[in-house]
């Protein structure tokens, strides 16, 4: 329990419930400080120290799993030092505190608003801002999209993050609390910043890349399981055909765990994810995901939005249940 701040899981369970609606409701408020950001700055600062031309693919390595292992130690252990100082103060300052930190690790408005940034100007007709908003959320280069492109780009982008976004800071939140959370977000942002398969980073990355994909398999195919759910109660989707998706391309995806809610997404819309995606001027051929049954469209983005909402909807009613179940027993 300690590893958690001292929480019991009833109060975990609270806290983790409260997270969810403030993420909702309010998502990240840009005039309060991001955990995120300083787990940023850190990573930058050990890659500027530790990474230097010239260095080994072994001791680009070893100092690759310095960096991973300081900036989890940061994270989680500020973290706990943070929430256990506030209960020692007062209960409720602890509660406060750890459902901040828990909200801080989630992203499903900042998620959806990310999308919708992209959707409005596409509905406009607008290609350069639509290029310019989803330039902010994917690696590939987004000059030359057309809104086929675009469209495929988000949709992607909203169905990996749905385990990046929710599904895995949750449970670690439930596992223990804003410490375990938070050490999974930065987990998560070492993979964004370092985990890239290219010359720069395919050794100082490698830990950090591997480490992500070890915290992500269980989320990924929990959130799999959940896509499938939310898609059968859902009119205009499939949820047959998304489970019949992950059996099918999942394992085609270059990541162990990211071809698991494309997949399903691709499946439950019926349409084809995947295909030429191009990095810093070099082009990348990834699998293709689903069955092209009907051509995109930009109505794609909303809908993969709602599945985004769905899973986080059932997700937020097993907490609910859970805590439900420890008041009575």
């Amino acid at each position: 329990m300690w590893l958690s701040g001292g929480f019991s899981l009833t109060e975990t369970l609270g806290m983790a419930l409260a997270a969810i609606v403030i993420d909702w409701l309010v998502g990240d408020p840009a005039r309060l400080p991001h955990p995120v950001i300083v787990i940023g700055r850190w990573i930058s600062m050990a890659e500027r120290r530790l990474r230097k031309d010239g260095m080994s693919a072994a001791a680009l390595r070893a100092s690759g799993i310095v960096v991973l292992l300081s900036t989890l130690l940061l994270a989680w252990g500020s973290t706990l030092l943070i929430v256990s100082a506030a209960k020692r103060v007062h209960p409720y300052l602890g509660y406060a505190a750890g459902t901040w930190l828990i909200s801080t690790t989630l992203a499903v408005k900042g998620l959806k608003d990310a999308a919708m940034l992209v959707f409005r100007p596409l509905e406009a007709g607008n290609l350069a801002d639509a290029r310019k908003y989803t330039g902010y959320i994917v690696g590939r280069s987004t000059d030359e999209l057309d809104e086929d492109e675009l469209t495929r780009a988000v949709v992607e982008t909203v169905s990996e993050n749905i385990v990046d976004a929710f599904v895995s800071p949750l449970l670690f939140a439930l596992l223990g609390g804003a410490p375990l959370a938070m050490l999974y977000r930065a987990s998560n942002t070492l993979d964004s910043m370092v985990g890239y398969k290219n010359d720069k980073y395919r050794y100082f990355g490698w830990a950090s890349a591997r480490w992500d994909d070890v915290l992500n398999f269980i989320p990924a195919r929990l959130t799999g399981v959940v896509i499938v759910l939310y898609t059968l109660l859902n009119p205009g989707m499939s949820g047959v055909r998304a489970a019949r998706s992950i059996r099918s391309f999942a394992r085609l995806h270059p990541s162990p765990n990211s071809g698991i809610p494309e997949s399903a997404v691709a499946g439950a819309l019926g349409i084809e994810l995947g295909g030429r995606n191009v990095y810093f001027g070099v082009a990348s051929e990834r699998a293709r995901l689903g069955w092209p049954l009907r051509p995109r469209s930009r109505g794609d983005i909303r809908a993969a939005v709602r599945i985004l909402y769905g899973v986080s909807f059932i997700v937020a009613g097993g907490v609910a249940l859970g805590l439900c179940l420890c008041w009575l027993y």
